[in-house]
């Protein structure tokens, strides 16, 4: 089973939820794919074993060959070439635009573009304790986020279950690390941000046909939050108190399911994750 652990906005305790529900599972998978922070292995210290460059391609073209016809402008949806005809070296690529389609390539009459690969980012493997760890880092400056996700995907298997620590939003990135999981858990806290964006994240979630449910974090007795939620038609799997020690912990770079009553916590989502997971998707 995969399981994406989502939020609508930065700060409401995704990666600790995800982190202790993946040490809830024995024998699980975390795979963070907030790769432009990843921070997992704060908490998990894993001993890495394997770095491997991702690399996209993007194209180069050779102007000895090209008769700046502009098809390969024409076709790009994001406008990432550029020709002119009446300048020197009239052929501009803005590779930060470019999402590696490769339609510019196919069209060229002259066979004047080819890919070349550029470095993005790297994906990290290892273990902590029994647990497979799995990272994505986008290198600074880049900004093939989506990209750089797919490619730390492609480490999953079906035969652990699995946790995705997602990109916070509900943008591009947050998409690309939620498809294809079998329930998403959204982390919000009790404040009119938090329900803002929450909103947003679930609907984003909702097209994509995949179950979820909401954890409250940093809960006070917040009845009215709760009741909105339940309003929505939005599954509350469970809250988890405004605890100080749960703070001082985090800072220390440990663990809640350490502290007094959290495993319970943590071992009661898991039950309503596979409840409502086996109970078929959500409307």
């Amino acid at each position: 089973m995969i399981i994406s652990v989502a939020s609508g906005k930065g700060g409401t305790g995704k990666t600790t939820v995800a982190v202790n529900i993946a040490l809830s599972l024995k024998g699980s998978v975390i795979v963070d794919c907030d790769v432009e922070e990843p921070n997992a292995a704060i908490f998990l210290k894993p001993e890495i074993s394997s770095v491997e460059d991702v690399s996209a391609l993007l194209p180069e073209v050779d102007e000895s060959l090209c008769d700046r016809c502009g098809l390969c402008a024409g076709i790009c949806e994001y406008k990432a070439i550029n020709v002119f005809k009446n300048i020197s070296s009239g052929v501009f690529i803005l590779p930060h635009l470019c999402h590696n389609c490769g339609a510019c390539v196919w069209i060229c009459p002259h066979k004047a573009i080819k890919e070349v690969p550029k470095r993005i980012g790297i994906v990290e493997t290892g273990f902590s304790g029994d647990i497979f760890y799995v990272a994505g880092r986008l290198d600074p400056g880049e900004i093939k986020t989506p990209f750089l996700i797919n490619e730390v995907k492609k480490k999953i298997s079906r035969e652990r279950p699995t946790i995705i620590d997602s990109p916070p939003g509900a943008s591009c990135p947050m998409v690309a690390a939620v498809k294809g999981s079998d329930f998403c858990l959204m982390v919000t806290e009790p404040t009119e941000f938090g329900m803002n964006d929450l909103e947003i994240a679930v609907e984003a979630v909702r097209k994509m046909n995949i179950p979820l449910g909401v954890v409250i974090n940093k809960w006070e007795g917040q009845k009215d939050f709760e009741a909105r939620l339940t309003g929505k038609g939005i599954k509350v799997i469970e809250k988890i108190p405004f605890d100080r020690e749960i703070a001082v912990s985090y800072s220390k770079g440990a663990t809640a399911i350490s502290l007094p009553g959290y495993a319970d916590i943590f071992g009661r989502i898991l039950e309503k994750i596979f409840l409502f997971a086996n109970a078929g998707r959500s409307d």
